[in-house]
């Protein structure tokens, strides 16, 4: 290259690193004064060679103020508001990319920090993701996506959108920037934001018991129950692991849910240890609730969604499909993506239920990059933005899948790490036919929503880092590839522990009974009921309408099997077991790995309550020399003996329990015409029956 063209690109270069380092442009941001901050607007322009500025504070009603003393030096900047008394000045200094701008202003001797991002909404920005859409395009298949909308925000800006592929395949209906998916778990920030407009309002405490307000919350460890406070509920540190069948696919509300949390096994003391929890975000949208003195939905809508202009986002899987613009679920099975059914999730809905597109999660994320005001206006204080993002609960530690995403921790509803040196503030969302991301970099005043219409897809996080990379001027990694060599390789192990769980199989084993002996109604005091149906020679378990074929394991284990719509309890073993009379009295099911398997206790048949079918029994039994009168009551069967009277419980087939006798119990035998021939007094000590005396 000759001498003189070297020279001229050496100045070129020179001349956009001098640039970037300029604070010609116009800036948004705040001073921090104590427990609040002071919006500010402050706009450089070069007039003739010479920096001029102007600085707008809305909150004191104040304009187009004119800038004094503008100096720079480097990355330093420095400035002074003009006629303004107390000699307001900011001292600071740009970052290495000429993004931020802070530092230290001082007016009448007190001095407070400032924090000043570039708006970059013009074409600087977004040519930073030139050649994304062509990436997005080429990717989304890769992960057999059906469809993905994306939203970029910038400061307090919707900056851009992309979106690829279809919202139904079925109908080939394209997505579009407005489109409705369900957000799943990026709901849960919305109810930390909920709680923490109550916590401003002096209404709720962080850290004051939850049974001052909710009294009947009670967990299985009934002291604990009275230490759990709401910060403890949202951080995912109240010793209770998941559970999550207690609430997927049930019809149980809201108070339902908390009466049940008592009956359910804890794995860990308060505080000792992070384990993700549904059931708890479902109660700290109760408290809300009972605090509120209206519904979750209602609150949420009124203090967050009404406020932000996000008025097609909804609650419910009805009020979503009513939309005429809203995506249709989808699940991979296999090497085929199948329709599925959408999910009613409305009870745990504080957990995971809203509804929304990418350009209304975009006024969501930008209320939150900059830090609780949206359009000018404070919707929560700077104090309790920050306690939203910052970490509470160390979570354990996890595989690094890259030496570049360090965890730090989990905050009030977002999960915190640092991304390449950046801080990330961000959390997903996965139900039925439905993968999210949220995320933001707080520092670079970036925000990224992420939506598509297939469950348990990484590709969510896939197209934030991508976007994070082009927003943070990094070198763009090859996030795909690894994602993708990740999914196979987990694909792998899982067939390879199918293969391997072949391994510790009993063969050559039968059930203890025939089929039908198993087949029944269920029950779990936390988990309310199942049943366990023979269709077709088949067992199948059915548990809140969530179904799977049972396969024969061993002895009287079973498995269950592989259902598309129910991928959820594919491969949990089931055991049966029997009481003393060899009767099936219960079975365990390995639905929360963290504890025991959950028992469920047989149910007693539902014809025993039925008036007509009891009367069968009712007459006068021959017992040696004494005799024993059965007479009904209600619904309910008694026992007469000499001297003694019991009340008979319902347990299976013709057997009752005597009421308060354990370990006492009648069968009636029955002839083969149906009619009742005689009653067996079951007890420790022997069998006697009593011959019923003919009318």
């Amino acid at each position: 290259m000759p001498t003189i063209l070297r020279r001229l690109v050496a100045f070129l270069l020179f001349v956009v690193a001098l640039f970037a380092q300029s604070p010609i442009g116009e800036w948004t941001g705040a001073i921090e004064v104590p427990a609040n901050e002071l919006a500010i607007t402050v706009r450089f322009e070069d007039k003739n060679g010479v920096l001029r500025g102007r600085i707008d504070i809305p909150a004191q009603g104040a304009t187009d103020l004119a800038l004094t003393g503008i100096e720079t030096n480097g990355r330093a900047v420095r400035f002074a508001i003009e006629d303004v008394g107390g000699d307001p000045t900011f001292a600071g200094e740009l970052d290495e990319k000429g993004e931020v701008l802070a530092g230290t202003f001082t007016q009448g001797g007190q001095e407070l920090t400032f924090r000043l991002a570039r708006k970059a909404s013009g074409p600087a920005a977004i040519e930073s993701f030139d050649g994304f859409q062509a990436w997005f395009d080429e990717s989304r298949p890769m992960f057999s996506v059906p469809g993905c909308a994306v939203a970029v925000v910038k400061g307090g800006e919707l900056l851009l959108t992309f979106v690829s592929g279809e919202r139904d395949r079925e109908g080939t209906k394209p997505v579009t920037a407005d489109t409705l998916f369900a957000i799943g778990s990026s709901t849960k920030a919305f109810t930390t934001f909920l709680l923490a407009t109550m916590v401003n309002d002096g209404t709720i405490e962080w850290d004051a018991p939850v049974q001052r307000w909710l009294p009947e919350f009670t967990l299985h460890d009934e002291p604990l129950s009275t230490r759990i406070t709401p910060r403890d509920l949202v951080t995912h540190r109240s010793g209770m692991p998941r559970h999550d069948l207690v609430w997927y696919g049930a019809t149980f509300d809201r108070a339902d849910m908390v009466r049940r949390l008592r009956h359910l096994e804890l794995s860990h003391d308060l505080r000792e240890a992070w384990q993700y929890n549904n059931l708890m975000y479902l109660t700290a949208g109760h408290l809300a609730e009972r605090v509120g003195g209206s519904s979750w939905e209602e609150l949420v809508r009124s203090r967050v969604l009404a406020r932000l202009g996000m008025a097609r986002s909804n609650f419910t899987v009805a009020e979503m499909q009513r939309d005429e613009d809203h995506a249709e679920p989808y699940r991979k099975d296999d090497d085929d993506v199948a329709h599925i059914p959408f999910r009613d999730i409305t009870a745990i809905g504080p957990a995971g239920s809203i509804n929304s597109s990418v350009r209304e999660m975009a006024r969501w994320v930008a209320l939150h990059v900059q830090r609780g005001q949206i359009d000018g206006e404070r919707v929560l204080l700077p104090d309790a933005m920050r306690e939203l993002h910052s970490p509470h609960m160390v979570m354990p530690a996890r595989p690094r899948t890259s030496k570049e995403i360090v965890d730090v921790g989990y905050g009030l509803g977002w999960f915190v790490d640092v991304y390449r040196g950046h801080r990330r503030v961000h959390h997903g969302g996965n139900i039925d036919g439905f993968s999210a991301m949220v995320a933001f970099l707080p520092d670079a005043g970036y925000g990224f929503v992420v939506l598509t219409n297939l469950d348990v897809t990484p590709f969510a996080e896939c197209v934030v880092r991508n976007l994070a990379d082009r927003a943070l001027a990094l070198e763009i990694r090859d996030w795909r590839s690894e994602m993708l060599q990740r999914g196979a390789q987990q694909d792998g192990m899982e067939a390879a522990g199918k293969k391997g769980a072949e391994q510790e199989r009993k063969k050559d084993t039968v059930p203890s009974h025939a089929l039908a002996d198993f087949a029944g109604d269920y029950a779990h005091d936390g988990y309310g009921a199942c049943a366990i149906v023979l269709t077709d020679g088949v067992l199948h378990l059915d548990l809140h309408g969530i179904r799977a074929p049972l396969q024969h394991w061993h002895y009287d284990v079973f498995r269950c099997g592989h259902e598309v719509a129910n991928p959820e309890i594919e491969g949990q073993k089931l055991q049966f077991t029997t009481d003393l009379e060899g009767e099936i009295d219960a079975v365990r099911i390995v639905l929360e790995p963290a504890v025991e398997p959950i028992r469920f206790s047989r149910a007693p048949d539902a014809r025993l309550r039925d008036p007509q079918f009891l009367a069968r029994f009712v007459g006068v039994y021959d017992l040696d020399s004494m005799t024993a009168s059965i007479s009904l009551e209600g619904d309910r069967l008694v026992a007469v003996l000499p001297g003694q009277r019991f009340h008979l419980e319902p347990q299976r087939g013709l057997v009752f329990a005597l009421a308060g006798q354990p370990g006492y119990s009648v069968r009636f035998v029955e002839g083969a015409d149906g009619a009742i021939l005689a009653a067996r007094f079951r007890q420790p000590e022997g069998v006697f029956e009593a011959v019923r005396k003919k009318d």
